[in-house]
Formats: C-alpha cells, structure tokens, sequence
C-alpha cells in the first residue's frame, strides 16, 4: 500500500537517479567566498516581548498532532493529521482577533507549527532549532499572535518539514475582514500524493509529459488533491445564483498547480494575504506556486452547474475537478479545458493595484545580497543538492540586517528548476523581474522563480530576530536551499539537532 510520505532512503534514492539523468544540463553556480559574521546578539529571541494588552480577549483552539487513517480515491493510509484531518482543522478569525492555539503531540516524533504568511513575533514562528525547540511526544506548546491583517494564511509542521508536511501536517487559517466584498468563501488547499503508479521515464519528463521546471518532484507524485480528497469526491462549491463568492487558494503541495474556472470571469482579490485594488476581471488560467496563497472572487451567472479543473500538462491533472453547484439548477455544464483551443496563463503583474510597502524604491539600500540559486550533484549520499551561493543550509550565508535597514536582495536562478522562495516574518516588494521594472507594485512572501529567471526585491528589516528564506519546494529546501535573515544585536537560543532532534526542514 503506497503512503504519501516519502521514506529518506526513497527520496534520496529517487533523486540520485534523477541527478544522474539531469546533471548535464542543470546549471550550477561557483561557490563565493563566505564572510558569515560570528557576532553574538546581547537579545535572545525569546526575550522579545509580546506587546499583548492585559485587556485583550483571546480566541482559543486546540490542534492534536496525531495518526489517522485517511483515504484517497480507494486507498487507505496512515496520514499524520491536525486534528484528525486533511487538511487540519480550519482555524478562522477576525482581522484584530488574539489567538491562542494549544499544540499537543501524540505522535512518536517531534512536531511544531508554523503560522505561514503571517507576521508575528519572532519566537512564535514555530521553526524546530530556529525559533523554538521541536515539541516532543506528548509534549505540548502554545503559540499567541495578534491577527492583525486580514488574508488567507495556512499553517504547517517546520520540523522535518519536508516528510512531515507530506504526511498531511498542515491546515488553513483564515483572518477575515472587519468588511467584506464577498457573500461565501472556500477554502480549497491543493496537493500531491504518492497514490498509484507512476509511469513516467526520464525522457517523458523532459518532453511534453512534465511540466517545466519541477522535473524532480513529478517522479516522486501521482495523485493531486483539493482538501484532502481526489476528484470525483471532492466536496463542491455550493452558490446562489447571483451571490459573490471568494476562493482562498493555498497550494500545500510541492508542485505547481493551475486552476481554469471554464471561463467563468473572475478577478484577482489578493495574493499571499495582501488585497489587490481595481482588478480586472479575466477568465485566464491561474497558476498557484507551492506555498502561494491566491484569493479569487467571482459572481455566480451561470444558468448550469459546472467546475473547476486543471489543465496541468500531467495526468495527475485529472484529480482536479471541483464541482460548483448553483442552487436550484440540475443540469450539469459538460464544458472543459478540453474544450479551449487557447488558454492563456493569467500575468500577476498585471492584475491590480496593491498598497505598496516602500514609496522609494529607487533609494539606496542599507543592505545588499545577490542569491544565485543552483542545483546540481550532492556530497556525501545526499543525492541532489541544491544551493544558495555555492552552499547548503546551514552553511549559508545569511542576510545580516538591523532594525530599520531597507535590504535589496537580487534572487539569480542558474538551474533547470522552479525555486518557489519564501521569506519569514516579512513581506517583500518585488521591483523588478529579469532588468525590466515592474509597473504595478507586487507586494507578497514568496516568489516563484522559474529557470534562468532573476527577480529584485526589498523589504523593511523591522522584525526582529532569525528569519527562515528558503525555497517553499522543500524537496530542495531539505537538499540545502535555505538561508537565515538574522538581526544583529539578537541571537537564537535554539540549535539545529541536539537533545530535540531539531530539524527545521
């Protein structure tokens, strides 16, 4: 019976073989010289204080890390589980809301949570070895943030993220509006699985079986999920004729997935939580990168029922079929992606107005790293490597800040894959996209850089601590491509293996 999880032994054995297939025309970077400051902060991160107010009222939810038997178009698994499902628990609040989530592990490995997308306090970031020690079997740990900004967020294990978040460790959190633009929402949070056969060779991949970019982790998965189950049992979309409704896009999985709403014309409401102004509509196909968040809101004038499918190059694709069922219609829409002679990827672009968090984007930055990105042959059995500036985590270099700094990071692809790079504890502006300035500001935590592609961004160093970049892929974050923001004047008290078998990818 095969099982989502990846054992380390199969993952490394699977990207040995795909390393020997790719290595000659994967590009690498030449190492740079490192010049990592050995400074001690005189502020442990668990020292920053909470600026909680004593008469704050306090949501609180209870999430179990636990075993459970989960089913996927027939086959039955052992999944790891929030809660007992997959997704974990929905946890659901109002923008403002404190929150307060009781984590208890009853599994027989370490777990944490990270809180994805949101800024919070440094120590509640929930990274094994970074932030906080991973919490042991029947151990618990509470976590508490302030809610502040409405999005669409989700949260997952950052303990042995990469298997951990494979078995089904993740779930959404939603911060909803004061005011709201919309009458329903969904959640719909996409996947991959290790369910049936896969039967594509190496030569397919590279042709028109695979989809640019993600060679590596299309041989490793064959089923693709929306909420933890595969089409046709997947639940629908129930509307009213004429009511307004939002779809929170969170892609879980390690893949690129796209969306096509058959035409139906939709705009863009927000990416990675941050709301966009004066979208167009548009019925293009919507690409959503491993950890990106894409909010959607349509009206429903439809006069059949329909669905939403993915035309995905992959046979996986055909999992995604998500019913949208119109109250009081009956006939079913038989309209598809097949159907279209030309789809068009929608241009994120080019989408709307979204607040920008630097007015001056062309004044000189306090801070400057260049990020080249590579992949190639790995030491020590380790399989495929995959590398910032020559080096894997943690022997990278991290980005150095104090508090106030405006840093300007230029992120260099020179490999053959797409490196979905996210950043903790900040948002960033993107500026620029291969020399070209972007005309509208493009505010979000992870950026999607495909092969050969290179992207500007800057961010505001004002949140203090040691802050995880790394590429949202975690096959290739557990392979090595990670970094660290660290503030100077802070230090972490935690460290990576130890007594709590710490590993935060």
């Amino acid at each position: 019976m095969r099982m989502k999880m990846i054992s380390k032994m199969k993952y490394k054995l699977l990207l040995f073989i795909f390393s020997v297939g790719i290595m000659a025309i994967v590009v690498g970077c030449q190492s740079k010289e490192q010049n990592q400051s050995t400074e001690v902060g005189q502020i442990s991160i668990s020292e920053i204080p909470l600026e909680k107010p004593m008469d704050a009222e306090i949501k609180h939810f209870d999430l179990v890390a636990k075993k459970e038997t989960w089913n996927i178009k027939g086959t039955s698994f052992e999944a790891w589980t929030y809660n007992g499902t997959i997704p974990g628990e929905e946890i659901r609040v109002l923008e403002g809301d404190w929150v307060k989530v009781n984590l208890k592990n009853e599994l027989d490995e370490p777990v944490t949570i990270h809180w994805h997308g949101m800024v919070l306090p440094n120590v509640m970031d929930g990274v094994a070895g970074i932030t906080q020690n991973a919490v042991q079997p029947g151990d618990t740990f509470s976590y508490q943030f302030n809610a502040l900004e409405p999005g669409t967020y989700w949260y997952h294990s950052h303990q042995n993220a990469f298997e951990q978040i494979d078995r089904g460790l993740y779930g959404a959190l939603i911060v909803e509006p004061k005011e709201k633009s919309y009458d329903k929402d969904y959640v719909l949070m996409l996947d991959e699985w290790t369910i049936g056969e896969n039967n594509r060779g190496m030569m397919n991949m590279m042709g028109d079986g695979g989809t640019p970019g993600e060679m590596d982790s299309q041989m490793l998965y064959q089923t693709f999920s929306v909420n933890g189950k595969s089409a046709p049992n997947i639940k629908p979309i129930n509307v009213n004729f004429g009511e307004t409704v939002r779809l929170r896009i969170i892609n879980a999985g390690y893949q690129k997935h796209v969306l096509y709403l058959n035409d139906h014309p939709y705009r863009v409401a927000a990416i990675d939580g941050k709301d966009l102004a004066n979208a167009t509509l548009t019925s293009d196909v919507l690409m959503v990168a491993p950890g990106e968040r894409i909010d959607l809101e349509f009206t429903e004038n439809k006069k059949k029922d329909w669905y939403i499918d993915s035309p995905n190059a992959v046979k996986e694709s055909e999992d995604i079929q998500i019913p949208v069922n119109i109250s009081g219609i009956e006939e079913k829409s038989d309209a598809s992606y097949r159907d279209e002679q030309n789809l068009i990827m929608i241009d994120m672009t080019n989408q709307g107005n979204m607040n920008p968090i630097i007015d001056n984007i062309i004044q000189k930055p306090d801070v400057e790293y260049t990020m080249d990105l590579s992949a190639g042959m790995g030491m020590m059995q380790r399989g495929m490597s995959y590398t910032i500036n020559g080096e894997t985590f943690p022997d990278t270099e991290p980005i150095q800040v104090k508090k106030g700094d405006l840093v300007k990071v230029t992120i260099n692809n020179n490999s053959m894959l797409d490196h979905p790079m996210h950043l903790h504890g900040h948002y960033f502006q993107v500026i620029s996209k291969n020399g070209l300035s972007l005309v509208n500001p493009l505010v979000k935590d992870l950026i999607n850089i495909e092969p050969h592609e290179q992207y500007e961004i800057l961010f505001i160093a004002d949140n203090p601590g040691d802050w995880l970049f790394h590429c949202h892929d975690l096959l290739h974050a557990t392979g090595g491509m990670v970094t660290a923001v660290k503030y100077n004047g802070y230090y972490s008290p935690f460290e990576i293996g130890g007594e709590y078998h710490n590993e935060p990818e």
